[in-house]
């Protein structure tokens, strides 16, 4: 017979093969790519049966089922080449999948169970009834499937949406926290102007100019720690970066940056602040459990290489770590949010086809990013 069940248990190595080569064993999204890959080989095998069965119909083929008929050889290479073609353009357009996997997918399974169930009425071709019910089964479990994946896709979009606004809100009441500090050690300044005032004539008049000096950088402390470095030359990134390292210092740790940001590489800021944003949290979080203030280090490095970028941020912990699905176990009190941060980070350098790797190295641990972009052009001003 054509495609019949024994073609589907051929088809299960073939789907192993397919996901062990684009995820690794222990990756969380190893599940979803074994789901895909073998929900594709039914779906390459189901046409592979309509086409060799519909050709039958066309040209009247007395062999059919049998797989070394013209038309079912004609089907083979026809599927083939389709499969290849689709190879082809994924090459030259990796995001054309992604962009209409929605337009394409539910036409494709609906217009598959329609064909399978009129090959059931047709009277010129005569198909098995256990090939057609066995079919027809999977054509519908392939709708269910479809289904199914999209309301998983749509269900982790929106949780991670979610955890973004989280996140934008923790950094927003910890800057406002900050600012209203600023300010109100500003307002104390100018509260107390004239005594200030008194003591720096008194300084001067006895030509006590180092203390003076001195006195000066003190009362300028809260209005230094209101700016912050220039970076990268986007705000929100600069503002946050300064932000961990004013907490970093804080905490006592030895918080180094070193950057090299392209301009206008084309990554919104809200993806670039969730991957810096939760791999400096991570490192701050495991810094603080060092108890000697010497060996609390942090170290931001961000690298331009070529048409990459390249985030890399490490630290130095001593607690044991445990590693759970490739990074690490979470410390927090609320350990329902464990895995969010990290994963939020990952899904953002997803968006840019790079990736998120950690290792373990003593007691040093290191967290890379890697994102591809395409510089914009400025406009030309006129």
């Amino acid at each position: 017979m054509v495609c019949g069940l024994e073609d589907v248990y051929r088809f299960l190595p073939e789907a192993l093969y397919l996901a062990l080569c684009s995820r690794p064993p222990r990756d969380r999204e190893f599940r979803i790519s074994l789901f895909v890959s073998i929900f594709f080989e039914i779906a390459a095998g189901l046409w592979l049966f309509l086409v060799t069965a519909w050709l039958g119909v066309l040209f009247h083929d007395r062999e059919f089922p049998d797989r070394t008929s013209p038309c079912s050889l004609a089907a083979v290479w026809l599927i083939c080449l389709l499969l290849a073609a689709l190879g082809v353009l994924l090459l030259l357009k990796p995001d054309w999948l992604k962009k209409n996997s929605r337009s394409l997918l539910t036409p494709l399974m609906v217009i598959g169970l329609g064909a399978v169930v009129t090959l059931g009425s047709q009277t010129k071709l005569a198909v098995p009834d256990d090939l057609l019910s066995s079919w027809t089964i999977l054509a519908v479990l392939l709708m269910l499937a479809v289904i199914l994946f999209r309301t998983n896709r749509q269900y982790e979009t929106e949780k991670e949406l979610s955890e973004l606004k989280s996140a934008q809100a923790e950094l927003l009441q910890a800057n406002y926290t900050a600012l209203n500090q600023a300010y109100s050690a500003n307002a104390r300044l100018f509260h107390d102007l004239h005594t200030h005032i008194g003591v720096l004539k008194n300084l001067l008049d006895h030509q006590n100019y180092q203390e003076a000096s001195d006195y000066l950088a003190e009362l300028g402390e809260p209005i230094q720690r209101l700016t912050h470095t220039r970076y990268t030359g986007d705000e929100t990134i600069d503002y946050l970066i300064s932000s961990k390292a004013a907490q970093a210092e804080q905490e006592e740790t030895a918080f180094t940056v070193n950057v090299e940001y392209p301009p206008n590489a084309g990554i919104r800021s809200a993806d670039l602040s969730a991957i810096l944003g939760n791999l400096l949290d991570n490192a701050l979080e495991a810094s603080a459990q060092v108890e000697d203030p010497h060996n609390r280090q942090i170290h931001l490095t961000i690298r331009r290489i070529n048409q990459m970028l390249v985030i890399k941020v490490e630290n130095y912990f001593e607690n044991a770590l445990n590693l759970g699905q490739g990074h690490p176990n979470t410390t927090k009190a609320d350990s329902s949010l464990h895995g969010f941060g990290l994963k939020s980070a990952k899904t953002a350098a997803e968006k840019y086809d790079g990736t998120l790797r950690t290792t373990v190295e003593g007691n040093h641990f290191k967290a890379v990013a890697t994102l591809s972009f395409s510089p914009i052009k400025p406009p030309l001003q006129p």
